[in-house]
């Protein structure tokens, strides 16, 4: 009775796990909280404020990174196995969560991957985000910035946001990445009503 279950938000990292949580709170008798991955709530609040902020509807999801990759290996005449592909998605995966342009990349993995130098993968990169562009989509990656940036930006949108969820409960916090801890401060506004469970590191 302390607190409105309609203005909580337990976050956790698979919808396995989310789904778990909403088991868990039905068994205590506590209706209405939403009990999310840090994706699905992301996605939620960009489906619900991207027409009201871009007068359109939010981008689609792009199905597989790989494929869009290929595609834009193509398009800059690179040929590259699907081995490669997937090794260039995790690079980008790794660069968005934790916060670093193609710039800062570049910098910070002088290397490339096996099979791909430095050059061709900055410009493979460049390729895969204008033709997502051009396609009107967002990577998983994507949402987490795109919401992150819709609340910093939007000062109505934060204000709606607070006014809904003014407590969170995060489970596996030692999972939490740069980008998904920067939306969670972002939810969270001024506040700190905040309970986190996770393992000690």
């Amino acid at each position: 009775g302390a607190y409105s279950p309609q203005r909580v938000m337990a976050v956790t990292f698979t919808t396995k796990a989310a789904g778990e949580l909403r088991g868990r709170l039905r068994a205590l008798g506590v209706d209405g909280v939403a009990a999310r991955t840090f994706h699905a709530a992301a996605l939620a609040q960009l489906n619900f404020f991207w027409p009201q902020v871009a007068r359109d509807t939010a981008p689609a999801i792009v199905d597989s990174k790989v494929r869009l990759l290929s595609h834009a290996a193509d398009g800059i005449g690179l040929r590259l196995d699907a081995s490669t592909l997937r090794d260039v998605a995790s690079q980008i995966e790794w660069r968005k969560v934790t916060m670093r342009s193609i710039e800062q990349y570049a910098v910070d993995r002088p290397g490339g991957i096996p099979g791909l130098a430095l050059d061709p993968l900055i410009a493979l990169q460049r390729a895969y985000e204008k033709l997502k562009d051009e396609r009107r989509q967002l990577d998983f990656e994507d949402v987490l910035l795109a919401c992150a940036g819709m609340i910093e930006s939007e000062p109505r949108v934060a204000a709606a946001v607070h006014e809904q969820y003014r407590h969170f409960t995060v489970d596996e916090f030692q999972d939490v990445s740069p980008v998904q801890n920067r939306l969670l401060e972002l939810w969270l506004g001024d506040r700190r009503d905040l309970c986190v469970v996770g393992d000690a590191s």
